[in-house]
């Protein structure tokens, strides 16, 4: 999906989509396992202290 309309230039989109893309690649599913728990915890920490 090129944008022809930007002389050449990739859209944000089409540009996070393919860094996106490539980290998939390179890391596999146990990358994103690994980092949506970090994330999952992390939320969890931040509720719990802000209903103290």
């Amino acid at each position: 999906m090129a944008n022809n309309n930007n002389n050449g230039k990739m859209s944000r989109e089409e540009a996070g989509r393919k860094g996106g893309n490539k980290t998939a690649r390179e890391h596999g599913q146990d990358f994103y396992e690994e980092i949506g728990e970090k994330g999952g915890k992390e939320s969890s920490r931040q509720r719990n202290n802000s209903n103290s």
